[in-house]
């Protein structure tokens, strides 16, 4: 573990080292755990928290007082959870960064997540899609008015997919507009609103402002009650192309959402235009990564999903370059493009949750998240574990 000098070095530098040695590291998120005689900071890296420090415990609440400071939190709260948010420049990078702060019985907990703003905004075609999928999302950007729905558990990847895409749509004629919560990257020529509930701005009321506004392209931050849902599918069906993110597992399951969300199938069908769902799985170093005979259970999945016969995979090693033979993350996506046919079977009530099932995954060239992730094992990009 990394040791600091409390005696010699100002907190505020100590504080400064932490994030910097975070962001050098790719880390995605930093944790100040409180203990019983200490502070244990800890970081994750490619998915797995790793111990970093022990701050001595006669230094813990000045060290999360600044972090307060910085996040513009009140430094006397101690009883309740607060939210906040750091933007820098660190290490040559602009980074932004999300602070969340929970009080336990051994004391406060903080967690920062790091945001680096330059790689979330790299390009679709840095975002680990295949060709077919790829093409599915340009389609799909290329149409004037519907929503596309980003989808995935928190921490699947879904804010750089969302931000690829609106700087992909953000250009001189395209009036566009966001509503989230946080705001998690600042975009220069888009107009960001942050969701205030304390003070009545809510995704609801601010989305019904935007639609005043003239937009074209709107952001939803996240989908999250029936209200949102019902004003962004009436955007959407009146000339609007929205994005958002809902938390759902994959394609048919966001269908489902939509539906108990109380919109209507029909509504759903009309403005619905694709889903994308993602996860992340760890990426495998490439320079130690070794092949080695696949075992029986994964040729038979090779053979059963992709119907293939893959005799040879590969498995992590561990060098000096990586994190015990993993380096990065990549996603694994399932991309379902509304075909006509496709918005007939969800307009029609008459048509059931396994009818939908075999028209969105046996009768449509939709690749599954199943057979996207083993498509990468075989390319050597993760492991079979890892899916």
């Amino acid at each position: 573990m990394v040791e600091y000098d409390f005696v010699k070095v100002p907190i505020v530098d100590i504080v400064n080292q932490i994030i910097l040695y975070a962001a050098q590291h790719r880390a995605s998120d930093i944790h100040f755990d409180p203990l019983e005689d200490a502070l244990m900071v800890r970081m994750r890296v490619d998915g797995d928290l790793q111990n970093h420090s022990l701050v001595p415990k006669v230094y813990e609440r000045n060290l999360i007082t600044r972090i307060k400071l910085v996040s513009a939190m009140n430094i006397t709260e101690t009883r309740l959870p607060q939210d906040g948010a750091i933007k820098g420049r660190i290490g040559g990078r602009d980074l932004d960064m999300r602070v969340s702060i929970l009080p336990t019985n051994e004391g406060e907990k903080c967690v920062i997540r790091i945001l680096d703003f330059q790689k979330g905004l790299s390009g679709l075609d840095g975002l680990g899609f295949t060709p077919k999928n790829f093409a599915k999302i340009e389609k799909m950007l290329a149409v004037p008015n519907g929503i596309i729905l980003v989808t995935g558990a928190t921490g699947a990847g879904k804010s750089p997919t969302t931000y690829s895409m609106l700087s992909a749509l953000n250009k001189e004629e395209t009036n566009v507009i966001t509503v989230e919560d946080p705001i998690e990257m600042n975009i220069e020529g888009i107009n960001q609103v942050q969701v205030n509930s304390e003070i009545g701005m809510t995704f609801a009321a601010a989305l019904r402002s935007i639609l005043r506004q003239d937009p074209n392209v709107i952001l939803i931050g996240e989908m999250r009650d029936e209200e949102t849902a019902q004003i962004a599918v009436r955007a959407a069906i009146t000339g609007h192309l929205v994005l958002s993110t809902i938390h759902t597992n994959n394609a048919l399951a966001t269908l489902e959402r939509l539906f108990d969300m109380g919109v209507e199938r029909y509504m759903v069908a009309t403005s619905v235009v694709g889903i994308i769902s993602q996860r992340l799985a760890r990426t495998l170093c490439d320079k130690c990564k070794r092949i080695r005979p696949t075992t029986k259970y994964e040729r038979y999945m090779f053979a059963r999903v992709l119907h293939k016969k893959v005799k040879e995979t590969y498995e992590p090693v561990g060098c000096d370059e990586c994190h015990g033979g993993f380096k990065g993350r990549i996603a694994i996506h399932e991309v379902l493009y509304i075909s006509e046919h496709l918005r007939d079977m969800i307009a029609d009530e008459s048509i059931d949750k396994e009818q939908l099932r075999d028209d969105v995954y046996g009768h449509s060239d939709t690749t599954t998240l199943l057979q996207d992730a083993l498509q990468k094992v075989i390319m050597g990009s993760t492991t079979f574990q890892e899916i």
